[in-house]
């Protein structure tokens, strides 16, 4: 009885393995080989891509990344591009970190009712948000300015950065406060030098979504500018597109280029998103 047993956990064992590799297969291969073909694409001519789709080009074309450049004014979208991530990543963690240390710590009227109301924010979907964004920023005379794309991106990106703050804020030891109020810590202080160097990898993670959703945001960067100047590197994909040709081989290229920050933040960071999503699960 003992050896069928054992062949049966080593069956069952066996078994598991296998369903976790072909699992993992399965979504090497959804998530990868697209960005693969998409890689090779933009090394074609435009008639190899729609003769050969899926076969190695025969000349690697990299004068299609020259292209990307020259013909979409990449340069000066990738500096928009970079100083409204950057800008909304620090605005919306240097409010949504304090709002969240003030939910975490303080007792307030009311505390748990505007919680709700901020974090019920994340339901809202960002289409429905349009209109209203449009005529505010209208309003305040900043459309077509890359104000206009920082402000709204901090706004989109409060519920969701204020909800993993708080979440990880919570864990933090309130025995640390205390022992920093004994010694005379302000309101101000416990939050500088005790909570705020501690919540580093929640403000990491917090970050990184908020930075990739700034770099990938097409709809709002389309609805909120009108020339180049103020544009973002989203919106340079549209230079490849004319009433009678598209240049897809240069438009992937320049595609490429726009998905390499992306990768590279998440490749350098991922440890630490990792952690901030899972240390809330964990202790709370």
């Amino acid at each position: 009885m003992q050896a069928v047993a054992a062949q049966r956990l080593t069956f069952a064992g066996g078994t598991a393995r296998v369903g976790k590799w072909i699992v993992l297969i399965f979504f090497f291969i959804f998530t990868f080989l697209p960005l693969i073909w998409l890689l090779i694409s933009s090394f074609k001519t435009n008639l190899e891509l729609q003769t050969n789709a899926f076969g190695l080009p025969a000349i690697w074309q990299f004068q299609n990344y020259v292209n990307a450049v020259q013909i979409s004014s990449l340069p000066r979208l990738f500096l928009n591009s970079v100083i409204v991530s950057v800008c909304s990543t620090f605005l919306t963690l240097a409010v949504t970190s304090m709002a969240a240390f003030v939910f975490a710590r303080e007792k307030f009227p009311l505390q748990q009712p505007l919680l709700n109301l901020i974090l019920a924010g994340v339901l809202v979907p960002i289409i429905g948000l349009m209109a209203p964004y449009f005529r505010l920023v209208n309003s305040l005379g900043l459309y077509d300015s890359l104000v206009a794309l920082i402000l709204t991106y901090t706004g989109i990106n409060l519920p969701i950065s204020t909800f993993l703050m708080h979440g990880f804020m919570k864990t933090i030891p309130a025995e640390l406060e205390e022992a920093a109020e004994i010694d005379g810590a302000s309101f101000v202080q416990r939050f500088t030098k005790v909570v705020f160097p501690l919540s580093r990898v929640g403000l990491v993670t917090a970050g990184t979504f908020v930075f990739l959703f700034s770099w990938n945001e097409f709809i709002y960067a389309l609805l909120l500018t009108s020339r180049t100047a103020s544009r973002t590197l989203q919106l340079g994909i549209r230079f490849f597109v004319s009433q009678f040709f598209t240049d897809y081989t240069s438009m992937f290229a320049a595609i490429v280029l726009t998905i390499i920050p992306s990768i590279a933040v998440y490749v350098f960071l991922h440890e630490k998103i990792i952690k901030g999503l899972t240390s809330g699960a964990l202790k709370g």
